[in-house]
Parts: structure tokens; C-alpha cells; sequence
């Protein structure tokens, strides 16, 4: 499996070019253009909340590393920043009035919904977000 990375500073001026990225390489991979979509929305959340909390200091980088397997995209969001397991967080309340809801966790809703598969694991130093999404075209069997 080779997949293609691109490592940037942890800071949102370069979230731009982090979802250009990972278009191409949906695009690469003949990804349904809805799953593109919600797949955007999931890194770019990530990538947010990694440029905001993983280094205080405010100096980091962030990987991203994408490629295809079968009829999925894969994309792995790597910081050496303070482990922080994103899924960890309960869901928030979606039923509720908007105005009496607590303040974000909605991001979070995102990736899990905006995904078919989502996992954390801190390895060698390192938080892994993998995200998958799976192709919804049919293979015609």
C-alpha cells in the first residue's frame, strides 16, 4: 500500500491546500462525488482541531496520508502533538434546541457521520486519525 503524504505546519492557513490534497487523491480513486464531499468536511475538521489543541505552543506539523484499497479511500491524520483521542468524546445533542445545546463536539458528529470508518490509535508519539470512506458505486455483482 503506498500512499501519498503531504506534512504541513499545524496551522489553518494551510488547510486549503490539506483538502486539495486529499481531492486529488479522492479523485484518484474514482471516489462518488457526495462521499468526496463529506470526506472533505471530515479532514477538514480534524485538521482544524489539530492546528487548535494537539500543540499548545503553537508549533507542530500535521501528515496526511491518502490511498486507495478496493473500492475505499483511506486517509490517516498524523500529529506528534498531546494524545488526544477525538473519538473519545461522547456525541452531542442534535435533538435539542439549537440555543440551549453546549457549544461544540459538533465536529466530531462530523467525522463520524461524514465517514464509514473512523479510528485513533497514539503510536511511537504519534496520534492516528484514520478515516475511511467506501466508494457507493456499484460493482455490478
Amino acid at each position: 500500500m503506498d500512499a501519498d503524504t503531504l506534512t504541513r505546519p499545524a496551522k489553518v492557513e494551510h488547510l486549503e491546500e490539506m483538502q486539495g490534497f486529499v481531492e486529488c487523491c479522492a479523485d484518484r480513486c474514482a471516489l462518488d462525488p457526495r462521499k468526496k464531499f463529506g470526506l472533505l468536511i471530515a479532514i477538514e475538521e480534524a485538521f482544524v482541531n489539530v492546528c487548535h489543541y494537539a500543540y499548545p505552543d503553537g508549533r507542530g506539523e500535521v501528515e496526511l496520508a491518502c490511498y486507495c484499497t478496493g473500492d475505499s479511500l483511506v486517509v490517516e491524520i498524523t500529529d506528534r502533538g498531546l494524545p488526544f483521542d477525538i473519538l473519545s468524546l461522547p456525541d452531542p445533542d442534535t435533538k435539542g434546541a439549537i440555543m440551549e445545546r453546549e457549544i461544540g463536539g459538533l465536529g466530531v458528529h462530523f467525522i463520524r457521520k461524514m465517514s464509514d470508518e473512523v479510528t485513533y490509535r497514539r503510536q511511537d508519539g504519534c496520534n492516528i486519525l484514520r478515516v475511511v470512506v467506501h466508494n457507493k458505486q456499484d460493482s455490478g455483482s
